[in-house]
């Protein structure tokens, strides 16, 4: 029986509700009349339920389906503006003893080069990491209890947390690790983690047992219950996601919609994020194996209706995708993403020929960091680094409500712009700068609150005279 307030996996993403939500999707996909309604009232940003969303993606009318573009267009608009929060993710360990068949860290998996970096390897990682310009981190392991505990992953954030380098600092610190138990979470808070990420590869639980047919991720409802134990343990952003290929689009589409509404209605606060990637080749795994794939056109409107279902959320593209599909979907609904990445361990400082290959997944967008930054200033985007809200305490509830009434553009655009001077002084190229300067100039007329504009410009110049991390 469906219960969005259940604590049981298989009752609040309850198999049987996704196939009658799919059911309604296609009996009433050619009601123009239902279909522009929904779209009407998604203009309150107060959101859409699974059902309604579900219809909205089942939708094929070209007219319907760009002013769904649009709805989205203007709710990204309203909550985040034309910023784009930046992060690189960092392998710790590839160390895995699951079976997971579309990973090629999987446990059978006897060619890949396994490597767990020593804390000194992590600083040296960081090092390079801080003088691409990163702030933001997302820190990645393979499930492995014996190499990859939990007291490893601790003394790594505290390691990266105390590096210092030139004007170097990273300032939050994201853990996308395996699910773990609430005294585990507990100890992660207390490290000053800023986002949990956990996700949840499909929600359909047939496909999922036959996807990780060994290991601790084989449990599905422990698994899929992670969420709940980080929020009890006092974690209040946590990141969901599926990776799409692995079921049909329409079943995890429905999903990840339920969880959110799940901890909306369990916790008070939904997703601080949902990430959309889509399965891509990597070592061992080729994708002719899976035949759920997403296509470019079908992704966009998943990324848009998804924007329009859960407005608060923010929404992340990693470099898995093309320049020109990460392009396609920034204004629709995705406000942060990654760049300079590399999935690999060690990836930042040691460059592996293609016979030690130890990457988790191929990268798409190869651009550097300052290339990544570089385009989206040329696209009119505010390529932010800002990680103020977690460092003044307004996650959780606090973080959505200040998002739910609009009032954290107030934070947000003047802190995004004090992050991007500090990337100009200390990382750009000059092309870069230049660029960089210009939009500040620019968007410093779009501070609404007088006030706040004066103390942003009196920032940024002290900017320019060597000082850092000024933030609201």
């Amino acid at each position: 029986m469906y219960d969005v307030h259940s604590p049981k996996a298989t009752e609040f993403i309850d198999h049987q509700e996704i196939l009658d939500t799919l059911a309604y999707a296609a009996k009433n996909k050619d009601n123009k009349e239902l279909v522009r309604s929904l779209i009407q009232r998604a203009r309150d940003c107060k959101g859409l339920t699974h059902r309604e969303a579900a219809l909205l993606l089942e939708c094929n009318d070209p007219e319907l389906i760009e002013e769904m573009y649009q709805v989205a267009r203007e709710i990204k608009q309203k909550f985040y503006g034309n910023r784009i929060v930046m992060f690189a993710p960092l392998y710790l360990s590839n160390y895995c003893i699951n079976g997971c068949v579309y990973c090629p860290y999987h446990a059978k998996n006897k060619h890949i080069r396994r490597k767990k970096l020593t804390q000194d390897e992590i600083r040296q990682e960081v090092i390079a990491l801080q003088d691409m310009g990163h702030k933001r981190l997302a820190l990645e392991t393979g499930e492995d209890p014996k190499n990859n505990p939990i007291e490893y992953v601790l003394e790594s954030i505290k390691t990266i947390y105390s590096i210092k380098h030139k004007n170097g600092a990273i300032r939050r610190v994201n853990v996308n690790i395996a699910a773990t138990t609430v005294e585990n979470y507990r100890k992660l808070k207390e490290a000053g983690i800023g986002t949990y990420i956990l996700f949840q590869e499909t929600y359909n639980k047939e496909s999922y047992e036959a996807l990780h047919p060994t290991g601790p991720k084989s449990d599905y409802a422990y698994h899929t219950e992670a969420m709940d134990r980080a929020m009890e343990a006092g974690i209040d952003d946590v990141g969901c996601g599926v990776l799409f290929g692995l079921e049909t689009y329409r079943y995890d589409f429905v999903g990840i919609l339920m969880h959110a509404e799940h901890l909306e209605a369990r916790f008070g606060v939904g997703p601080h994020t949902i990430s959309v990637p889509r399965i891509c080749p990597a070592d061992d795994i080729d994708t002719a194996d899976f035949t759920n794939a997403v296509p470019d056109e079908i992704f966009q409107k998943i990324i848009a209706v998804i924007r329009i279902a859960v407005p608060y959320t923010g929404m992340i593209i990693s470099t898995r995708e093309s320049v020109s599909c990460r392009k396609k979907v920034l204004d629709l609904g995705i406000s942060q993403i990654s760049g300079g990445s590399r999935t690999s361990v060690g990836g930042y400082v040691e460059k592996e020929s293609p016979e030690e290959n130890s990457a988790q997944f191929d990268v798409s967008d190869t651009r550097s960091l300052d290339e990544v930054v570089n385009w989206l200033l040329e696209l009119g985007y505010i390529p932010s680094f800002c990680t103020a809200c977690y460092r003044e305490g307004r996650t959780g509830d606090r973080f959505m409500s200040l998002v739910k009434s609009g009032q954290i553009a107030n934070c947000c655009h003047p802190n995004a712009l004090m992050t991007l001077k500090e990337y100009l002084e200390d990382y750009a190229s000059e092309d870069t700068k230049k660029k960089g300067l210009a939009l500040i100039e620019r968007e410093l007329k779009n501070i609404e609150r007088d006030k706040t504009r004066e103390i942003c410009e009196r920032n940024l110049k002290e900017i320019e005279s060597g000082k850092r991390d000024f933030r609201f």
